[in-house]
């Protein structure tokens, strides 16, 4: 299975849990027993789905500060949910190019949005880009 359909397995098990309300573990748990997913995706899956969740926290701060006029949970569903996976890649996941999780988060908001929601992600993950490249953590 490719990272890209790996990724969106993340993302849909991250929006089953933020909206669904899902176990972590039994969403996860079902992903996994679908047929198609190699070694690698299933790590990947479990590494970005428990990471998101450990630094729920950590990841909305950013969001609530980039974001500006937005409350996290105002934001639509599957905007809150890529946000948080790609940022989750861009903190912690140092093996992805910050350019790659941002593009992958804009086309799978392409696929489960809108095109003009693709564009509010891209703008807010850029921002976010910068600020983490600029050494600054856009932490306040």
């Amino acid at each position: 299975m490719s990272r890209r359909a790996a990724r969106e397995k993340a993302f849909q098990i991250l929006f089953q849990i933020d909206v669904g309300r899902a176990r972590p573990s039994e969403a996860i748990q079902a992903t996994l027993e679908e047929a198609g997913l190699d070694q690698k995706g299933k790590e990947y899956i479990e590494r970005v789905v428990h990471g998101t969740i450990r630094h729920l926290n950590e990841l909305d701060g950013y969001i609530r500060r980039f974001a500006v006029d937005w409350e996290v949970g105002r934001l639509a569903n599957v905007d809150r949910s890529l946000l948080r996976l790609a940022l989750f890649e861009m903190l912690h996941m140092d093996d992805i190019p910050h350019t790659v999780s941002i593009n992958e988060a804009v086309e799978l908001c392409k696929i489960f949005n809108s095109e003009e929601s693709s564009r509010f992600i891209n703008g807010l993950l850029d921002r976010m880009k910068q600020q983490l490249e600029s050494g600054q953590d856009g932490q306040s």
